[in-house]
């Protein structure tokens, strides 16, 4: 049986400010990608996602992002690769400190926002996480874009790496996430995301913004926990992959 990841991005309240509805969708993913506290998540509310991650054997990452809770980690920094890579250890470290007294640990981490976006082509802060994760524990495995070439940098530098894709995100043809700013950039329609990631799942193909077939091999699906509508998309898409005899299991080295 084909087996493929299903993650998505929680941990993201702040105090009284809730941010997506955590206990219903780690009923659903394989793994869980938890904030950090640089764009969000405040250590009362991750104890509370991870406890609940570890209780049902979701698998844990670090949601670790540029040090911007007022633009949830979505805005461009251009940050020294020194400050970037002490930034990465500090949030690992925070996380897995929280994650070890639930009852669990961080298996992998994935640079959330314009970070993520950031380091997918930019060398510099791409090499930066990647001597981060590497300097806290080279057995972590970093989670970036499908096609990107992160995902051969952290290779060559000897890291285990999953390549993702997102069923609520448009892409371009050039196999980018459409910007946020764009009209079309973000789905929220369950049956269309499940179609799309049955697709991908099964076929290695997504349509990309402009109506052009996308081929991308990915590991791991994500649902953006923050996006209208979360919960149901990734519930659509767990039966819908299952409906057609593909596992849902978070991936090698991570569970």
């Amino acid at each position: 049986m084909t087996t493929i990841d299903l993650n998505s991005d929680l941990g993201e309240g702040y105090g009284a400010w809730q941010m997506g509805d955590d206990t219903a969708m780690l009923d659903i993913v394989s793994s869980a990608n938890v904030a950090c506290g640089f764009h969000a998540g405040d250590p009362r509310t991750l104890m509370a996602t991870l406890t609940q991650a570890a209780a049902r054997g979701v698998a844990v990452g670090a949601h670790v992002s540029y040090p911007d809770r007022v633009g949830f980690g979505r805005r461009n920094m251009d940050i020294a690769p020194d400050d970037l890579r002490a930034d990465v250890i500090y949030q690992i470290g925070a996380l897995n400190g929280l994650a070890v007294a639930a009852g669990t640990r961080v298996t992998y981490v994935k640079p959330h926002g314009a970070l993520y976006n950031t380091i997918a082509q930019d060398a510099g802060q791409g090499d930066a996480v990647i001597a981060a994760i590497l300097a806290i524990d080279p057995d972590l495995v970093l989670m970036g874009l499908a096609g990107a070439p992160i995902l051969d940098r952290a290779r060559n530098a000897g890291l285990r790496v999953v390549a993702e894709a997102f069923a609520d995100r448009a892409y371009t043809s050039g196999g980018m996430l459409v910007s946020r700013r764009e009209k079309g950039a973000v789905l929220n329609d369950p049956e269309t995301v499940a179609a799309r990631m049955v697709q991908l799942a099964t076929n290695g193909v997504i349509q990309a913004i402009d109506g052009s077939d996308l081929y991308l091999q990915a590991d791991s699906i994500c649902v953006h926990g923050d996006s209208p509508g979360a919960v149901s998309m990734a519930s659509s898409i767990r039966q819908a992959l299952l409906a057609k005899n593909v596992g849902i299991a978070a991936f090698a080295g991570a569970a």
